[in-house]
């Protein structure tokens, strides 16, 4: 089985679903996360039009965790010194910076140890994702060498029967390997199911079948997320392992590999994605902030005014990001230069 090659040059059909899925997080964390989500239990005669769009709202921005992983499955991780120390330098300069700033400009916010703290982002850190990602970034040389060794057939076989195997032993009964994807195991299922999805050129044509076929994937399932949500719990509903939820991840990420094109903008765009969620996920900017916020404009606003502040916000976001990434770049490279020069001089001795 040959392995996956996608980079030579960034797709930006894909870097637009980067973007996608990051506002996708966004959506999710100023509803559900801010909110809390309505829990009808079957009794849909009760649902009013807020709840409606809560739910709708869950229901179509749910995969963005899910599409940001396929992604890395799709290119495939190259575990090297530089991208370990890149990502790290990544979480630790907006972990560091947001809590060195509040000290500053707001003590009464932050301690010294919540400051020291601050530098512990695989450990002593709110945003799961980043711990998780870590280990499975240590992992892909195994998954990676795992999918080499075997044809297609069987990568598919074994990728199948871990998807089921979530569903039906984490999602399904609660296991608590998996209960509801925000694990390890959701991540390397997902990574698995990208570097499967590599395996069939035939599948991102750009053929009018396959964008039909996909695109009228990703809506019924994103219909059944919104079914299940009027009689599951939501934990249970919108979990990353659900049935809905995976189909709907992949049959949105099979439609942007049918997208082809290529511009600059959305590439540069996309390099600030994950530095969005590090920003507003912050618990300092998250906590005391972005929540409360968005709480407010619930309780004080239309359901369409909150809509389109919702979605200014998140424009905002995004933005905010874009103007201080350029400084993070630009500092990762020095640490990232002097880190392998350091290595390398040890391995040389």
């Amino acid at each position: 089985m040959q392995p996956a090659n996608h980079a030579s040059q960034r797709l930006s059909n894909m870097e637009l679903l980067r973007i996608i899925s990051m506002l996708m997080v966004l959506a999710v964390h100023f509803d559900g996360a801010s909110l809390g989500l309505p829990q009808l239990s079957g009794d849909v005669d009760r649902m009013n039009g807020r709840q409606a769009w809560q739910l709708a709202t869950e229901s179509i921005t749910i995969i963005g965790v899910n599409c940001f992983t396929l992604l890395s499955g799709y290119f495939v991780i190259k575990l090297r010194v530089k991208s370990v120390a890149a990502y790290l330098f990544q979480c630790i300069f907006y972990a560091v910076g947001i809590a060195t700033v509040t000290a500053i400009t707001a003590p009464n916010l932050i301690n010294y140890d919540q400051w020291l703290e601050s530098w512990l982002v695989l450990t002593h850190t709110d945003l799961w994702y980043v711990p998780a990602y870590f280990a499975l970034m240590l992992l892909s040389p195994f998954l990676n060498a795992g999918f080499s060794a075997m044809s297609r057939k069987s990568a598919v076989g074994v990728t199948l029967l871990f998807i089921l195997f979530n569903i039906w032993a984490g999602w399904w009964w609660g296991g608590k390997f998996n209960p509801n994807g925000y694990t390890i195991a959701q991540l390397i299922m997902m990574y698995m199911t990208g570097r499967m999805l590599s395996l069939f050129p035939s599948l991102a044509t750009g053929c009018g079948r396959n964008l039909t076929m996909a695109s009228t994937g990703y809506v019924a399932a994103t219909a059944g997320i919104f079914v299940t949500s009027l009689y599951m719990p939501s934990l249970k509903a919108f979990a990353y392992n659900a049935p809905f939820v995976i189909c709907a991840s992949v049959a949105l990420f099979i439609t942007f590999m049918n997208l082809h094109m290529q511009s600059r903008a959305i590439n540069y765009i996309a390099r600030s994605a994950f530095a969005v969620y590090l920003l507003h996920k912050s618990p300092i900017i998250w906590t005391h902030l972005m929540k409360p916020t968005v709480y407010q404009w619930w309780q004080e606003h239309s359901l369409w005014e909150f809509s389109l502040m919702m979605t200014g916000l998140m424009i905002v976001v995004y933005i905010v990001a874009m103007l201080i990434d350029p400084l993070r770049r630009m500092l990762s490279d020095i640490f990232i230069s002097t880190v392998t020069k350091s290595f390398r001089h040890e391995h040389a001795e």
